[in-house]
């Protein structure tokens, strides 16, 4: 017998809030990051009450305990790339800024949870200000819908223009995802090195879904921390292979409450399983 132990998977930190449904946040996340062959380290910002429905409560975690949980891991494993989801907490921007300013070297994907798919407001104009100044100019890769990006860049009069706004708040890069513009198709326009990079075009699919941007900006955390180069045609193909990756899982969606959608992260398995059920 060898005594060589495996290789052992790209590790990717989640940041983000636990939502008891499993639809969205470190449950989406976790899954999202072991469907692409990566190891998750999940680190909660906040505790939600919420269903397929809305986020009926949010209970930040304190600053405190969130960087006590990134630092021991950090200490700990190799952490290959950040994903951070919902802050909780205007004091949590601080804190994500301090851990974020003592590695610089991992790669950042911030997926800017502004409001719940049901609605719920979960971003005061202070933290919209605080997300500006303090996290932008540390992330690789933001992923805003195109809501998040008009109220992140409210002077911007095109979609274009905020992304040129969010670049200039010093992110690398800028994919605006368009589920919510109208159109039989879904563009998302990919932004770095202050040009536009690639419209991307998808089938829209029908119904709403629970968890769609954590899934996308998870897969871009896990593809990210698998090696590939931050130069920017690497990133653009990081970025497309991240949203074939979550249109898929959203074409499989099922229904496990009364509300919306979940988005299937395992997909390719239920495939796999049926290949070999028809084998048998």
């Amino acid at each position: 017998m060898s005594d060589l132990t495996p290789s052992p998977p790209p590790v990717v930190m989640i940041l983000a809030g636990n939502d008891p449904s499993g639809g969205a946040g470190l449950a989406a996340d976790i899954t999202t990051i072991a469907s692409l062959g990566c190891h998750p380290a999940p680190v909660v910002t906040a505790l939600t009450v919420q269903d397929t429905h809305n986020i009926h409560m949010l209970l930040p975690v304190k600053p405190d305990y969130v960087l006590a949980q990134a630092r021991t891991v950090l200490e700990d494993m190799p952490v290959a790339a950040i994903k951070i989801g919902l802050i909780g907490s205007i004091e949590n921007i601080a804190a994500l800024h301090t851990l974020l300013t003592a590695y610089p070297d991992i790669p950042v994907v911030l997926d800017p949870i502004l409001a719940a798919g049901g609605g719920a407001e979960l971003a005061s104009p202070q933290l919209l200000d605080d997300l500006r100044t303090l996290l932008l100019p540390l992330v690789t890769v933001l992923t805003p819908n195109s809501v998040e990006a008009r109220r992140l860049a409210p002077e911007a009069d095109t979609l274009e223009a905020c992304a040129m706004a969010l670049l200039g708040c010093g992110c690398r890069s800028v994919l605006i995802t368009g589920g919510h513009e109208p159109g039989e198709e879904v563009v998302n326009t990919f932004y770095g090195n202050n040009r536009l990079l690639e419209r991307h075009r998808w089938p829209r699919l029908s119904g709403c879904h629970h968890g769609s941007g954590c899934t996308l900006a998870t897969a871009i955390a896990a593809l990210l921390a698998q090696g590939q180069s931050l130069e920017f045609e690497a990133l653009n193909s990081i970025v497309r292979r991240a949203q074939d990756y979550a249109w898929h899982a959203l074409q499989a969606s099922y229904r496990a409450g009364g509300g919306q959608l979940l988005p299937d992260r395992l997909f390719w398995t239920r495939s796999q399983n049926s290949n070999q059920n028809k084998r048998v």
